[in-house]
């Protein structure tokens, strides 16, 4: 072996580096087709960015709109925006990890030369897209069709504890596309997913005897959160309800993070 080999052999480490600014548009990139990809499937996207929207304009406006309880159109705004965030990080994560693990299409990616964590990283981005579509459609009909009283501050703090909101059904869809296989990974998803939905308390009233059935699913704490943020009733208080959502976030995280390390 010659001098110039050994030489060359010795400085690739250095220049194996990537700078800061490429490294950013590698994420960039990465996130950005994510997010075309989601967008431009109608399976994915439609049911998310239109579902939400519709059944509020349904239960908020056309049945419960003329309510003479003044909180009602208020509750109903409030339990279809938890709602609407909910599904894209769940099925995003679920869905697409489990397949992605199947078709060995993870495994390509750690060989390729990018960065580990973009392909996470850009699917957290494509669920909180979602989640600010879902959040600016809800807004819109709350605002010109429901006639909804609240004021710019409320309705940016109900955006943003939505959009943030999102982070820890990331993570659960994210523990689930882990575990599951492309097929059953549905399945999965819709085992987590609706009973969140009808049994955190949010839609109607549990009765006592399930009452505390509600304090297992993280959607509960994300609606408590959104009441406390316009002055409603809430259980708990908004630290203790955000400290459970971020528990929730990094526990499922973490756990999905360890078994891609280990076992792909």
């Amino acid at each position: 072996m010659t001098d110039s080999s050994l030489a060359v052999r010795g400085n690739l480490p250095c220049s194996a580096r990537m700078p800061g600014s490429r490294l950013f548009r590698a994420y960039l990139t990465e996130a950005k087709y994510e997010c075309l990809r989601s967008l431009r499937m109608p399976g994915f996207a439609a049911p998310f960015l239109v579902l939400p929207f519709a059944l509020y304009l349904f239960f908020g406006v056309v049945l419960f709109g003329s309510s003479k309880e003044p909180n009602t159109a208020l509750y109903i705004f409030l339990a279809f925006a938890v709602f609407g965030v909910m599904g894209p990080g769940m099925f995003g994560f679920g869905v697409f990890v489990a397949t992605e693990r199947e078709q060995s299409l993870i495994t390509l990616k750690r060989a390729l030369p990018a960065p580990p964590a973009a392909n996470l990283l850009a699917k957290m981005l494509m669920a909180t897209l979602f989640a600010v579509l879902v959040m600016i459609t809800m807004i819109g009909a709350a605002l010109f069709i429901a006639h909804l009283r609240l004021t710019f501050a409320q309705f940016l703090s109900q955006a943003v504890i939505n959009v943030l909101g999102s982070l820890p059904f990331c993570a659960l869809g994210l523990f689930i596309g882990t575990r599951a296989s492309g097929k059953s990974a549905p399945a999965f998803v819709n085992l987590m997913y609706l009973p969140m939905i009808y049994l955190s308390g949010f839609f109607f009233p549990l009765p006592h005897s399930i009452h505390w059935i509600q304090f297992a699913s993280p959607a509960f704490y994300l609606d408590q959160l959104a009441l406390s943020a316009v002055g409603l009733p809430a259980s708990g208080t908004p630290l203790s309800n955000a400290a459970v959502l971020v528990a929730v976030t990094l526990l499922f995280g973490a756990l999905a993070v360890r078994r891609l390390a280990r076992v792909g």
